[in-house]
């Protein structure tokens, strides 16, 4: 070999070393987009999804529940409960850790339960029954009950809104009522604020601390194995242009594309659809007892006979594949389903609802509905509802924002004419309305209740005794009980099932089936 080309080889062989490293040590990185915007990020201030969706990114839970629907233990190593069925002990699993460096200890998880519970419908009924939260040591805490109930591990296991995220200790000690400020987490993820962007783009890597379970990921339990580098949340409101993206390339995962937009995506060889909760959904339309005109149980009576369910599925969903109309409030194809304290209504019987208006005296104030116009899968909600509402009798003031907005508004006690409201359309997984201790609207404990602020001792009598109550058949008494009395003192109307599937590239595998898109697990090729 000649001088000249041995010294060529070895130019290009050096040239070739840094180009190799590059390559090993290129990042993978998931481009995903989210259902809506993130704007809030306290997920125990809010029970908006797109908060609880990051509040599973960089926080971990106690339990969760898996794809059975069972409890399984996720920070928790052992856990005991005494033979008088009054005292929990648990323990931390070893190798916990915050984001940043300090151990995960009992006095960080007793703050975080409270602070949940203070905020969370099902928290608030089992701290109902807690006699006293207590550290042991470092890794070891005491659930001491006043009464039995088997309320506990459901309620820390709850893998929906508002979920049971564990927090440090001075994060914790925030009043419920205010937002949190700093925004560490044990989670397999860490948020990454200096690269926020509102509105454009969010920013998580993996938290090399991590110490993930041994079992396989089933719902929100098992192994939070990350097998990425870094999450990018592209928050693309245009829905088309959202899934150009896809089909180009740019990104690699929709949460929620619309229903219209699915044969578009199906055309594809580069892409497919995976129903990520199975369980699917149920549109809910909440009152405000508050004020004139629903702080009269006979009005609110009158909206679940203008009302109908298909209306409404087929405004937003459209294809009956993804919907079902169901008057069971706990989901139909589940134990507690049930139709009782239903059968007459959600018919659109509007002679019906005007008597009960006539009845109540309704004096014709204007219903401040509020309209979310930038969530896809609720834009056409409120619209249907205004119709409706107007053909019973109604005057409806149908005022627009987007969803943040209505979030933050939504929490308001002022009066409609001050800034406050009567009522909004929202949806809820099915995973969050399993029973009623667990279907947060179904709270009438006063102000302790979610926004809306129901009032009524029949209802949290009942849900008492849900609680207390293990033989399932007795259960179901209770429910129908519930459901009668819920049809005499409405706190929402419930609107039906639907599904929906994300939309991915066909180089993303491994997403677990959740009621929320969990992100761990997740390979991209």
């Amino acid at each position: 070999m000649s001088t000249m080309r041995r010294a060529l080889t070895v130019l290009t062989a050096a040239a070739a070393i840094p180009f190799l490293a590059t390559v090993a040590n290129a990042q993978k990185t998931l481009r995903f987009v989210p259902h809506s915007d993130l704007k809030i990020l306290d997920p125990i201030w809010t029970t908006a999804y797109v908060v609880r969706n990051h509040g599973y990114m960089i926080y971990d839970t106690l339990f969760g529940m898996d794809e059975k629907g069972e409890i399984k233990p996720q920070m928790i190593d052992t856990y005991k409960l005494s033979d008088d069925k009054l005292t929990w002990t648990m323990t931390l699993r070893d190798g916990l850790q915050w984001h940043d460096g300090k151990p995960v200890t009992s006095e960080d998880i007793i703050p975080s339960i409270k602070r949940w519970a203070a905020k969370d419908s099902m928290g608030q009924k089992m701290m109902s029954f807690v006699a006293s939260l207590d550290a042991k040591d470092a890794k070891t805490f005491e659930i001491k009950l006043k009464s039995p109930t088997g309320l506990v591990l459901l309620a820390l296991g709850k893998p929906s809104s508002n979920v049971p995220f564990m927090m440090p200790k001075r994060v914790a000690e925030t009043d419920p009522n205010k937002q949190i400020e700093e925004f560490v987490g044990s989670g397999p993820f860490v948020f990454k604020r200096d690269e926020w962007q509102p509105g454009s783009k969010l920013v998580y890597t993996k938290f090399e601390g991590y110490k993930p379970r041994s079992e396989p990921p089933s719902g929100t339990t098992g192994g939070k194995v990350v097998k990425v580098d870094r999450v990018e949340w592209r928050p693309i409101r245009d829905h088309q242009q959202a899934v150009n993206a896809l089909l180009a390339g740019e990104i690699d995962y929709i949460e929620a594309p619309p229903h219209d937009l699915h044969p578009l995506i199906k055309k594809s060889k580069d892409v497919y659809m995976f129903n990520w909760n199975p369980l699917g959904n149920q549109f809910t339309l909440r009152f405000n007892v508050l004020h004139k005109p629903f702080d009269n149980p006979k009005i609110r009576q009158a909206v679940f006979y203008a009302l109908n369910q298909e209306d409404f599925l087929k405004a937003v969903v459209g294809d009956e594949e993804y919907y079902k109309v169901c008057k069971a409030m706990f989901i139909c194809g589940t134990p507690f389903e049930t139709s009782a304290g239903f059968e007459d209504k959600l018919e659109s019987n509007f002679k019906k609802a005007r008597e009960l208006l006539a009845e109540a005296k309704y004096d014709g104030t204007p219903v401040v509905l509020m309209h979310s116009t930038d969530l896809q899968v609720l834009t056409n909600l409120a619209p249907v509802a205004k119709s409706l509402m107007e053909r019973a009798g109604f005057k409806v003031d149908m005022q627009s924002m987007d969803w943040q907005t209505v979030v933050a508004r939504r929490a308001k006690k002022d009066p409609p004419e001050a800034g406050g409201w009567h009522a909004f359309l929202t949806s809820w997984v099915a995973g969050d309305l399993l029973n009623p201790v667990m279907a947060g609207f179904l709270n009438a404990g006063c102000d302790k209740a979610m926004f809306g602020w129901p009032c009524d001792e029949q209802i949290e009598k009942l849900r008492d005794d849900f609680a207390r109550e293990t033989d399932s058949a007795k259960q179901k008494a209770i429910v129908e009980a519930l459901q009668k009395r819920v049809a005499e003192y409405p706190t929402h109307v419930h609107l039906g099932q639907w599904y929906n599937y994300g939309a991915q590239r066909n180089n993303v595998k491994g997403i677990v089936a959740a009621p929320a898109p969990v992100l761990w697990n997740i390979t991209v090729d």
